[in-house]
This record gives structure tokens, C-alpha cells and sequence, in this order.
């Protein structure tokens, strides 16, 4: 019997919500803030920049093994991985079973509500609230 009203799976889709935040949100402002506190100036050198540039895909690289860690283990919790066996590409069909899809875990959800809100979010705060530049030129 699947239970995904466990109280440990709903503290591990909340533990994903609160990832994918970290994801979008928590690793960009934590990078620019320490750029900001190596550069000496407003006028930053190199360092900050590539800090920036190259912390970006390796944030989000270890936030994301975190979170599929733990979408793995809310499966194994939910026991949704029993019917998730996937097959190498190599020894399918061609015309292989259509409806053998792989079945994504709550991960795919809670990251899709995540950028959707961050989206309405966004669109939000530069339409209501960002104001122009323009007007004051």
C-alpha cells in the first residue's frame, strides 16, 4: 500500500520545497553576496565574476543531487520505485512499449509549482514594482 500521507514523506516533500528554493533562489543571492564581500570596490575584478559564473552550475549541481536524493527516498518511502525499473535504451524496441514511461516522483512536481511560483513571482515584482529606469533619465 502506497502512503504518501506518511508524516516522514510529507517532511520530505517539504525538505524538496524548501531545496528547490534554496535551488533558484538561495544559491544565486549566497554567490552574489560573497562576490560582493571579496570585491573591495564597485567595480569588481575577475574573481568575483568567475566566482559567480562558475559557483552557479556547481551550486545548483549539488543542491540537485540533494534534492534527487531526496525524491529517491521519498519513492522508497511511497514504494513507487517497486513498478520504475527502467531498461538501457540499447535493448528496447524500436516500437517498444509506448505506455513504458519512465514515472517521475513528486521531485518533478514540487520543482515545476517551485519555478512556476518563482515565474508569477518575477513577472510580479518587474511589472508592479521594479519601476523604470527610463523615467528618470
Amino acid at each position: 500500500m502506497r502512503s504518501y500521507w506518511n508524516p516522514a514523506a510529507i517532511f520530505l516533500v517539504a525538505l524538496m520545497a524548501v531545496g528547490s528554493v534554496l535551488m533558484w533562489i538561495g544559491v544565486p543571492l549566497g554567490l552574489v553576496y560573497l562576490a560582493s564581500k571579496l570585491s573591495s570596490s564597485s567595480n569588481p575584478t575577475l574573481g568575483p565574476i568567475l566566482l559567480v559564473l562558475l559557483g552557479l552550475p556547481i551550486g545548483f549541481a549539488i543542491v540537485g543531487k540533494c534534492l534527487a536524493w531526496l525524491d529517491r527516498r521519498h519513492q522508497a518511502l511511497t514504494r513507487q520505485a517497486e513498478g520504475n525499473r527502467r531498461t538501457a535504451p540499447w535493448m528496447k524496441s524500436m516500437r517498444g512499449d509506448a505506455e513504458d514511461r519512465h514515472r517521475g516522483g513528486v521531485l518533478d512536481k514540487v520543482m515545476i509549482i517551485s519555478v512556476g511560483i518563482a515565474l508569477v513571482l518575477f513577472g510580479l515584482w518587474f511589472f508592479g514594482f521594479a519601476g523604470s529606469s527610463l523615467v528618470n533619465s
